[in-house]
């Protein structure tokens, strides 16, 4: 894939509108549609069947949802439903309410925002263009969320993608290579032979040093895996002698795709988690699009299916504490409104820097809440660029391999909602942008123009035919607007030694759960995490509704946690407070209102690497 693109400095300010210019318009417009803009026109190609005996574990999330629906049959004659509060209409949020729902139970999500979906939440601009929290895309090795689609009954809304890697060509700009997974070959095999079939990437020795630290992996399987949460990915390469070019060439790419964060900063625990599934699964590594925009596309076919089944989402609830028994418990929710919710159970669904904001007094002093300190949100930045041309491109995800940028696709071929056989839209990834993740730059205390500048820069180095003053016609393509999406806390920082801090979703108060990707399960911080967190979460709820039914427990905590515990002396939640999204977890396109609330809630956010302030 290529883009045409001037850089800005070049552009009349009269060409480029930006959405800081702009007020953002939640679901306050809907899209007229071009002509063109739903045809069915972005490549589909055939769905991989995911759901044989074979995938153990699409086959284990089924198993799952079957239990937690089949526990509806004995609600009201072995035990009564409950009603839960939901705090938080992320992908979490809403998973653990549908299968709740599900179980016979009566769940409450309330949302602080005007729109659902957390950090795959989207919203129309002015002109009623979608700009999304992220460039979102799901995976083969996604069974829970391949359960939920078939659940929703919403499957044609992926448009699954040839069976293949797109890889930038640093070295030969413009140019791409790929891994491509041969139909018919079952896993690993396919992985293997997709690697040695690619002559540009590495040579064949490279090829064969990389796979023997990897076998250990494929033989003691997760607890191998685990071990390995001490050590960055570049610390794990030089313990067992990989050459640094699979750092250069896969590795870098690997890492900020899966966390924003480069090599050196990961653990090791991420890549091999990942690579296990694509090992161990035929179409683990097949990709699809969602057919259009996450709040109406995903979220809203959860809503129904929660209010069909007696629950409820409520928008713009914000709450403002828990407020607790004497024995620690959830007494109710006070709202900032005033308004005090009482409900048989609760489940917390916000981000984990949210949930030590509001972490009561009382639950301070624990353990168990305690080793949440440890946990952050990484910064992360997604960019929206609209051009005045169609440019060549391809209709897949591209890994850009380069020091600024994850991975992009051009939105106006891949998604149908958003085609545009005239114009482009690329959507890209801006990482690592903070020095937690890497970078040497704090690009979140940077201005959109400044990041959108260096975007192009980058851009125009990696495909200099269509971009800037080496194209054809000596100009290229004017970028009509951008939209720069900040997120100053998104995924939890999976650095080395974090993993053993993931609390579990059971917790030591008896009406309390916690959900997010950022609790303890075994695909890490991501869409699927997401959902199997509040499942998972779900889980623990139905578990304790039954009489004498046993949960799974609470996670293990490391010696050092109950150690420190017990020296802390307990006090009030900090709270959260402001109305931008920042505030809350979310991202968004930043005006000088949100940079305020950030400076205050999360100062180190807005000052440059050096220590003087941004601006």
């Amino acid at each position: 894939m290529s883009a045409a693109i001037r850089a800005v400095s070049a552009l009349p300010s009269s060409t480029t509108r930006t959405l800081s210019e702009q007020k953002r318009h939640r679901h306050r417009h809907r899209r007229v549609a071009r002509s063109s803009s739903l045809r069915a026109v972005a490549g589909d190609f055939p769905t991989p069947d995911l759901d044989k005996p074979g995938n153990a574990n699409y086959q284990e999330a089924k198993a799952l949802s079957a239990k937690l629906a089949g526990n509806a049959a004995s609600v009201g004659a072995s035990h009564e439903p409950k009603r839960v509060v939901v705090v938080g209409g992320g992908l979490a949020g809403l998973s653990c309410a549908k299968y709740l729902a599900d179980a016979g139970h009566v769940p409450i999500v309330l949302e602080r925002g005007d729109v659902l979906g957390g950090k795959v939440s989207a919203w129309q601009d002015k002109d009623g263009d979608w700009i999304e929290t992220g460039l979102h895309i799901f995976f083969g090795a996604y069974p829970n969320m391949m359960n939920l689609f078939a659940e929703l009954d919403i499957e044609d809304r992926l448009q699954w993608k040839v069976h293949k890697m797109i890889f930038a060509m640093q070295e030969l700009p413009g140019e791409f290579t790929t891994f491509d997974f041969v139909k018919g070959i079952p896993a690993p095999l396919n992985f293997g032979l997709a690697i040695l079939l690619n002559q540009k990437m590495l040579t064949l020795g490279e090829k064969l040093q990389t796979a023997p630290p990897l076998i250990p992996m494929l033989i003691e399987g997760q607890d191998f895996i685990d071990e390995q949460d001490e050590l960055s990915v570049l610390d794990f390469m030089r313990k067992y002698g990989m050459p640094d070019r699979i750092n250069d060439e896969v590795f870098i790419s690997m890492a900020k795709a899966l966390d924003f964060i480069d090599p050196d900063k990961l653990s090791m625990t991420v890549v091999l988690t990942a690579m296990n599934r694509f090992l161990n699964e035929t179409d683990g590594l097949q990709m699809a699009f969602l057919d259009g925009n996450q709040p109406d596309r995903l979220c809203a076919p959860m809503v129904d299916h929660i209010k069909d089944g007696g629950g409820d989402v409520k928008l713009k609830q914000r709450v403002k504490e828990f407020v607790l028994n004497d024995d620690g418990s959830v007494k109710c929710l006070k709202m900032v409104s005033g308004e005090e919710i009482v409900a048989d159970e609760y489940v917390s669904a916000v981000p984990v820097d949210i949930m030590k904001r509001m972490m009561p007094k009382q639950w301070s002093t624990m353990p168990f809440f305690h080793q949440i300190q440890e946990l952050e949100g990484i910064p992360v930045i997604n960019i929206h660029l609209w051009f005045d041309r169609k440019l060549k491109n391809v209709d897949h995800l591209c890994f850009s391999r380069s020091p600024l940028l994850s991975v992009y696709a051009d939105m106006s071929t891949t998604c149908k909602e958003y085609y545009d056989e005239e114009k482009s839209m690329l959507e890209l990834v801006f990482a690592p942008c903070s020095p937690i993740a890497g970078g040497n730059t704090n690009w979140i205390a940077k201005s959109n123009e400044e990041i959108v500048a260096a975007t192009m820069k980058e851009l125009e180095r990696l495909f200099p035919l269509e971009i800037g003053p080496k194209s054809p016609d000596g100009v290229g393509a004017k970028l009509l607007k951008h939209a720069v999406v900040k997120t100053p806390r998104s995924v939890y920082a999976a650095i080395p030694g974090r993993n053993k801090y993931r609390p579990s979703q059971a917790t030591p108060i008896s009406n309390f759960t916690l959900a997010g990707d950022w609790t303890s399960q075994k695909f890490l911080g991501s869409m699927e995490g997401a959902v199997l967190a509040g499942k998972l979460a779900a889980e623990v709820v139905t578990d304790k509704a039954v009489y004498g039914a046993p949960t799974k427990g609470l996670k293990k905590i490391v010696p050092d946690v109950i150690a420190e515990a017990r020296e802390l002396q307990a006090k009030e939640p900090a709270g959260v407070t402001g109305e931008s999204e920042v505030s809350f977890g979310g991202g968004c396109v930043m005006e000088d209102a949100d940079e305020k609330e950030l400076a205050v809630l999360d100062p180190e956010q807005m000052v440059k690497l050096e220590g003087a302030p941004a601006r």
